[in-house]
């Protein structure tokens, strides 16, 4: 499915990170990629991420998954909704969804939320720290859209929800399937369920923190520093005040952080690791048995495509003339010439037809085989 009549130009000027942006079905042919029973499956999951939200009157409870099968035959009278993160990491036609919005970089994208929802059935008002597209795909959600927030818009007392106190509308609109609402960061929204078998995907964006930032860049930099370079004042003066920490020492000892902390290249090495680090780390993708470097070339020679997992991350780096460094799943690969080339190819699509000649050099080959152990890409025919 792709976005028909979408200008991504004049989106990316005028409305991203700016201003709310409502679109009626600007789908070529709409449809919905996941049925409420599948949804339900996943919750019931141990490795899959699942939330239960209930209201009754104007308390608020929260369930953490997995779920039990029998647990949804005991909401029937009750409002809820079932949100189930990752899902584009489970179903492939789910993950099909994120296509049209590749206009954003890779590394920004953070993944597929689907909910479900009886009648009346929402998480509340609240508002988000990143960009988010919500597509109606079963069903009618009513959407109201409220002012912007930040850290000192009051919350509703909650554990484990972070509810707005107040919530005045400043919009409002019944979404439709295939109908899409852009929602950029802090801006309040609420979604009601009209009627039953309400789904939305909620297609979500990272947004570091400086703060989140900071830390993991200096905990990566304390890992890598030897503990015997330390600050020295081999040309120290006497002092009138031995209590001063004098402006000459200081200077010195701020070197010494930021002089490290400012490594261009270090950083972006660091952060292209962090940035497609898997979102959950206990799953492992690897097949059971490792491709052989023979089965390689037959599936090759052959023109079988190469699929990239929907649950990793790829990403890469520029270093220099025909050169670059190739992040997947929270490794780095340096990459030359053809094998560079290969990588570009495989950051920009969901799937390639991998050329003979990349198999010409071991490095090729070598990256290859290691992607396919890892399992972050597999040879599957094409249908």
């Amino acid at each position: 499915m792709l976005l028909a009549n979408f200008d991504t130009g004049t989106f990316l000027r005028e409305t991203w990170q700016k201003r709310p942006l409502l679109m009626r079905n600007p789908w070529d042919a709409w449809r919905n990629p996941l049925e409420p029973d599948e949804l339900a499956g996943l919750a019931c999951e141990p490795e899959v991420e699942s939330r239960l939200v209930l209201r009754a009157s104007d308390r608020w409870q929260l369930e953490h998954g997995p779920l039990s099968a029998g647990r949804f035959e005991k909401l029937a009278a009750q409002r809820w909704t079932l949100l189930v993160q990752a899902v584009d990491h489970h179903v492939p036609a789910v993950a099909e969804l994120l296509t049209p919005f590749r206009f954003i970089p890779n590394w920004r994208v953070d993944d597929v939320m689907v909910s479900y929802a009886v009648d009346e059935g929402g998480v509340g008002a609240h508002f988000d720290n990143y960009d988010v597209f919500l597509v109606q795909g079963l069903g009618q959600r009513r959407w109201q859209i409220g002012a912007r927030c930040d850290q000192s818009t009051p919350l509703l007392p909650h554990d484990d929800l972070r509810l707005l106190a107040h919530f005045e509308p400043t919009d409002e609109w019944i979404l439709d399937p295939g109908d899409i609402l852009y929602v950029p960061p802090g801006y309040a929204h609420n979604g009601i369920a009209v009627g039953g078998d309400c789904m939305t995907y909620s297609i979500g964006f990272r947004a570091p923190s400086r703060s989140e930032l900071i830390a993991g860049w200096a905990e990566h930099l304390a890992s890598e520093l030897d503990d015997d370079d330390r600050f020295s004042d081999a040309d120290l003066a006497l002092q009138a005040n031995p209590g001063e920490i004098s402006a000459h020492a200081l200077a010195r000892l701020q070197e010494m952080v930021t002089e490290r902390m400012a490594s261009g290249d270090d950083f972006a090495c660091w952060f292209g690791e962090y940035a497609t680090a898997p979102k959950n780390q206990e799953i492992d993708w690897r097949p059971e048995q490792p491709l052989q470097l023979d089965e390689l070339r037959s599936f090759v020679s052959a023109g079988i495509p190469l699929m990239r997992n929907p649950a990793s991350r790829f990403a890469f780096v520029r270093r220099g003339e025909g050169a670059l460094m190739l992040f997947v799943d929270g490794r780095s690969h340096d990459c030359s010439g053809p094998v560079a080339v290969f990588a570009e190819g495989l950051c920009a699509a969901d799937s390639m037809v991998v050329g003979p000649d990349l198999l010409d050099s071991a490095e090729g080959a070598s990256l290859l085989l290691r992607l396919l152990g890892e399992g972050s890409v597999a040879f599957k025919p094409d249908d």
